[in-house]
């Protein structure tokens, strides 16, 4: 009767370890996705702070902040490229 007790423990901490694991990728795509926003956004800010001497200025707004915040670095480099040429 304990080998029983043994077994139904062992298919549940499997059961766990399987919900922890499909879980646990979502979260991992989310916070990947906040770290490169917030990069994305410190990237900005740096580019108008540094553009401020030469007159180079791209404006914060929804569609630049989306650009940056899912891209991250090389949307700030699409955005400063898409500046220059048009």
């Amino acid at each position: 009767m304990q080998f029983e007790y043994i077994g139904y423990f062992l298919v549940a901490i499997l059961g766990l370890y399987i919900l922890v694991k499909v879980f646990a990728w979502p979260l991992k795509l989310l916070f990947k996705l906040i770290i490169n926003a917030v990069l994305g956004v410190i990237l900005l800010l740096v580019v108008n702070f540094i553009g401020q001497y030469f007159n180079f200025y791209i404006g914060i707004n929804a569609i630049t902040a989306i650009i940056a915040g899912f891209l991250g670095v090389p949307g700030v480099i699409f955005l400063i490229i898409f500046k220059l040429f048009l």
